[in-house]
């Protein structure tokens, strides 16, 4: 068993047992590490054949966070240790990409109910988890965002699919701004779909143990359906994603990029403090990454998610030797000075043209796709 992901099987009322998959590293606020993924995959993958495992439970240790994200330590010490340059050379991002995507998508298509209790931050590479489980549970602490415009990536994990699939250009407005959503945002886009206080969250779990599943898949999802919505009010308080709908479909209209970047640039002045909060967080990111992130949402929009994934792995593999990733993390995390010196520095920079090497595979020309088998 690893320590950084606890594993419990709990009998429930019917016989059937729950399966509880806990993410255990709250002092880095549940930030997924390849240690974690392989132990989840694994896990996962033995409890999809096990008839004895009627559905899954996915939660973190800590009030604080889901995830917060992937191991940027570990992707930083990856770069710097490959002195040749070449985004292959990467042996560690080439596995732990490997790895999060197959675990990613593996909960997409998961034979069995997941509940993923997303209460607290939930970022990143934990949205990647979170938007896979079948039954999406957030709480009154919950913080959703995409922030990696922050750090010189774009939203991985599946996210440029799910986002390219919003409506309105909302997930271009995340996608360029990092905002952070709460619950009753969450649910009005669908990024989740059911609300649960933190502070019921033990009668939750007791309810799941008292309910008498059965040996049907699709049974048991319409039971927790059931189960959960008993839990969820009717309506929440307008969130301020809400209450700027019209204003963000209305400059996004026509998913225009230089349109986009100059309001979003000029809500900077906004009185609302959230509308000004994403607006400064894009003002601060990288321009590269915007640029990325809108190139990645106009092509995942008409993909199926197996090819988002394996378009995704090429792309991050790019990110490991392009620059921005590291210096993101550097500035960070690492130095904490809090000053990316960004490579493009301007939005005009990033061209069409300079976007291009980030498409590039990899691998040896004679070498299969490392993800060429997900769907299989």
């Amino acid at each position: 068993m690893s320590e950084s992901v606890v594993f419990e099987v709990r009998p429930t009322a019917g016989g059937l047992n729950l399966g509880v998959a806990r993410l255990n590293r709250p002092d880095s606020l549940n930030s997924l590490n390849l240690e974690m993924c392989s132990a989840l995959y694994q896990q996962l993958l033995q409890w999809q054949d096990d008839d004895s495992i009627a559905m899954v439970l996915l939660e973190a240790s800590g009030e604080r966070a889901f995830c917060a994200g992937g191991d940027l330590h570990g992707l930083y010490a990856g770069m710097q240790a490959n002195t040749s340059g070449q985004a292959w050379d990467n042996h560690y991002a080439r596995e732990f990409f490997d790895v999060e995507y197959r675990l990613d998508y593996l909960l997409h298509r998961y034979a069995k109910p997941v509940l993923g209790w997303g209460s607290g931050i939930v970022m990143g590479g934990g949205v990647g988890l979170f938007m896979a489980c079948s039954h999406r549970v957030c709480s009154d602490t919950t913080r959703w965002a995409m922030p990696e415009i922050s750090i010189g990536l774009f939203p991985d994990v599946g996210g440029t699919w799910m986002l390219s699939h919003l409506p309105a250009g909302m997930g271009y407005f995340l996608a360029l701004t990092g905002a952070q959503l709460g619950a009753s945002d969450c649910l009005h886009l669908g990024l989740a779909n059911y609300y649960v206080e933190q502070q019921q969250y033990a009668q939750l779990q007791a309810a799941l143990l008292q309910q008498n599943w059965t040996a049907c898949a699709q049974d048991n999802a319409a039971l927790l359906d059931a189960l959960l919505a008993q839990f969820t009010p009717q309506s929440l308080p307008t969130g301020p994603l809400q209450q700027h709908y019209q204003a963000i479909s209305a400059a996004f209209a026509g998913l225009n990029f230089d349109r986009m970047c100059a309001q979003i640039t000029a809500w900077a002045q906004s009185d609302d403090a959230w509308l000004a909060r994403a607006a400064k967080t894009f003002q601060a990111g990288a321009p590269g990454s915007a640029r990325l992130s809108y190139s990645l949402l106009r092509q995942a929009r008409y993909l199926s998610l197996a090819e988002v994934f394996r378009l995704e792995y090429i792309v991050s593999l790019q990110c490991g030797v392009q620059g921005d990733f590291q210096e993101g993390i550097r500035a960070l995390l690492i130095d904490k000075d809090k000053q990316p010196k960004w490579q493009p520095a301007t939005l005009s920079d990033a061209t069409d043209e300079w976007v291009k090497r980030f498409f590039v595979a990899a691998w040896p020309a004679d070498t299969e796709h490392p993800l060429a088998d997900i769907d299989a």
